[in-house]
């Protein structure tokens, strides 16, 4: 019986640390100490490449299952990057294209000092206000601590920060609309688990 709980225990601490290693975290990007959350990961397809992001349905489980629940609709799959700003971020989640649209409801801010604007590649939800959050996100491309307990962040990318920081350089109008359209083709989450 000891031999059985040892192995169980030595497996699931295998189990534990070899997680750890193989995706980072909130803990290894904030700085805060904090332990490590789970995350989902999501492949964003825009038409100048890719960006490979995780999520932390932990740390901000309403703004996670509202993009999850978006992504399997198909709801992003076309719709532009409205907004681009060179060593700033990258904005897109309208399906008006100018800023002002959204899935036709709104939820309220999540903030945790877990995640933060501190590094670039944060996702985080765009807003007009507090408790005005929609489908519209951002991708930043510098760190950018100011919108901290203003804008939800709900993850990080992984991969692909070229093509994100490539997207801000994109020329753009006074409006900081880029010329050249740039599309989310599709983004790629995993499937719903089944219940048992």
């Amino acid at each position: 019986m000891k031999n059985i709980a040892f192995s169980f225990a030595l497996s699931a601490l295998i189990l534990q640390f070899s997680g750890c290693a193989a995706s980072p975290t909130p803990e290894s990007w904030s700085g805060s100490g904090k332990p490590a959350a789970e995350t989902i990961p999501v492949r964003i397809q825009t038409t100048l490449g890719v960006i490979d992001a995780e999520l932390y349905p932990a740390l901000a489980p309403k703004t996670v299952e509202n993009f999850l629940t978006l992504a399997r609709k198909g709801f992003y799959d076309g719709i532009i990057f409205h907004r681009v700003i060179p060593e700033f971020m990258i904005q897109t989640g309208d399906p008006e294209g100018d800023g002002t649209g959204g899935p036709g409801y709104t939820f309220e801010d999540e903030f945790t000092p877990e995640l933060n604007h501190l590094k670039p590649g944060v996702l985080s939800m765009a807003n007009s206000g507090p408790d005005t959050n929609g489908s519209q996100f951002f991708i930043t491309v510098a760190p950018t601590p100011w919108l901290d307990g203003k804008h939800s962040v709900f993850g990080r990318v992984t991969a692909g920060l070229d093509t994100a920081i490539r997207i801000s350089e994109a020329e753009s109008d006074s409006s900081d609309r880029p010329f050249e359209t740039i599309r989310i083709e599709r983004v790629e989450v995993p499937p719903l688990k089944e219940s048992v």
